[in-house]
């Protein structure tokens, strides 16, 4: 076996992850420079960064596994793991936390059913993990070109749309089983989001849980015989995955939304470092890929990069790949305790539905978002047709049942999405039509 020492290869890699240049005297930033990836603030004040990015992750990373019930220390688990895969996969080159990413939160709803067969709903994510890690070698083979081709501005934003709106009607079943603790936590998030600013505006959605959950404690409405039977110190619980294709084609729409959230997070921090950082959209797909299947694997859910800690680091002007191997092992830490988990696992239903109701539509209104700052054109009437109806398939639900398989509504409107637009424009240029 092959040691590991600095004259060896496989030494100098380990060291060169583990190792960042000192910004300046390690305590202070010069005015209109940053903290860039390769560098690190002196370790206390890492740590402290850190510490801020395990706060901006954890309303949204926690938000999934109580929506679908999955467990919540193990998807921190694996959030943690799949971060230090992915600063290690991208070489400390690109900053980010891999955290729960709401795109699952459909299918795993209609993979688990009625039964909560979470077995087959982590046989999906293990699915999204594989074909996004095979996407990150293609893209590492051939670039991002082909990628723009597929999934355009106005497939991209459908997408997330329907994704968004599908899931309206588990947001009414959990917000009318307690309806006044519905309003009064999504009256709360309204609320902190006005008052509030900077970080407390952006993790709104979670301040507004935990007043939802705290009123229903007041008036009895959460059961804790769970916390109280959790222990303070354990290993997250693992559950393993099944497989079937009915249920991992109901995941095919999610590979596209990680694919347009990890390109634009790569983006967004090259722009922001003024780094180059193209050479390593393959790599981040990859990674990320690589994270969400080991969480399929283990029991946690699909990972993708971030936007809430950008803003952490637009606050800060500190890029350092150093903040995030202590936000991952940190979330790894936090994650041995169940009674911590079995908190979260007490939320009530009602305030669930509040927090849904926002979230969800959010993630709707997102997709409008993709079509403005794109500037899609919906005078061309190939983009109103297959934008219009594909919404409506994804709302609708739309099913479509072939002997033993199954196409929900989310899979059939992100197949006219994709392949209605690539057809109808492919006839429009056959007929010479610049407005079909």
């Amino acid at each position: 076996m092959v040691r590991a020492t600095p004259s060896h290869p496989t030494g100098r890699i380990y060291m060169s992850l583990l190792s960042w240049k000192l910004h300046g005297n390690g305590k202070t930033i010069t005015p209109g420079s940053v903290v860039s990836t390769d560098e690190r603030l002196s370790w206390p004040r890492t740590v402290g960064v850190g510490l801020q990015h395990i706060a901006a992750m954890f309303g949204a990373t926690f938000l999934v596994p109580i929506l679908t019930g999955f467990p919540a220390t193990t998807t921190l688990f694996f959030s943690g793991i799949g971060t230090i895969l992915f600063l290690i996969i991208t070489q400390n080159k690109v900053p980010s936390y891999l955290g729960s990413s709401f795109a699952f939160l459909g299918p795993i709803a209609a993979a688990m059913g009625a039964q909560k067969n979470m077995a087959a709903a982590l046989g999906g994510i293990v699915f999204t993990g594989v074909v996004l890690a095979v996407v990150g070698l293609a893209i590492r083979a051939a670039g991002t070109s082909w990628i723009n081709w597929l999934i355009p501005p106005v497939v991209s934003g459908t997408i997330v749309m329907l994704i968004g709106f599908n899931l309206a009607p588990a947001a009414k079943g959990n917000f009318t089983a307690d309806p006044l603790i519905g309003i009064i936590t999504l009256a709360s998030i309204g609320v902190i989001g006005a008052f509030s600013r900077g970080f407390l505006s952006r993790i709104s959605i979670f301040l507004g849980l935990v007043v939802g959950y705290l009123t229903a404690f007041v008036m009895g409405d959460v059961n804790t015989d769970g916390i109280k039977a959790a222990k303070w110190v354990a290993m997250p619980t693992f559950t393993s995955p099944s497989f079937s294709f009915n249920t991992m084609i109901l995941f095919l729409p999610v590979v596209l939304v990680l694919i347009a959230e990890n390109v634009g997070h790569v983006k967004a921090v090259s722009a922001m470092t003024g780094k180059d950082l193209d050479n390593q959209m393959g790599n981040a797909l990859f990674a990320d890929g690589v994270a969400t299947t080991l969480a399929g694997v283990g029991g946690g859910s699909g990972t993708t990069t971030y936007a809430e800690n950008i803003g952490v680091m637009a606050a800060t002007r500190v890029y350092s790949t150093a903040a995030y191997w202590v936000a991952g092992a940190g979330a790894i830490i936090l994650a041995l305790s169940p009674k911590f988990g079995a908190v979260l696992g007490a939320t009530p239903q009602g305030a669930l539905g509040g927090v849904a109701t926002a979230l969800f539509g959010m993630i709707g209104i997102l997709g409008a978002r993709i079509w403005i700052e794109n500037k899609v054109n919906f005078a061309n009437s190939t983009n109103l047709l297959i934008a219009s109806s594909a919404v409506i398939i994804g709302i609708a639900d739309y099913t479509w049942v072939r002997g033993d398989y199954t196409f929900t509504g989310i899979v059939n409107a992100t197949l006219v999405a994709i392949f209605g637009y690539h057809l109808l424009n492919a006839i429009a240029k056959a007929r010479g039509n610049s407005n079909a």
